[in-house]
């Protein structure tokens, strides 16, 4: 019981420690076109400018 205590509280300590995925401009290597994700958009495409905090690649 004092096992499984000291478990559930060590998995919900790392939680609190987790943050959102950063914000990046990608570069279609076909047309140029930009667009603002947190992950690539496929084949295709660049990692830009970046880390932003937000989803307008702003901050």
């Amino acid at each position: 019981m004092k096992r499984s205590l000291c478990a559930l509280l060590a998995v919900l300590s790392f939680a609190t420690h987790a943050a959102p995925a950063p914000w990046y401009w990608w570069t279609s290597k076909i047309s140029g076109k930009r667009v603002c994700s947190q992950t690539s958009p496929g084949e295709g495409w660049e990692r830009g400018n970046g880390p932003f905090r937000n989803s307008r690649c702003e901050r």
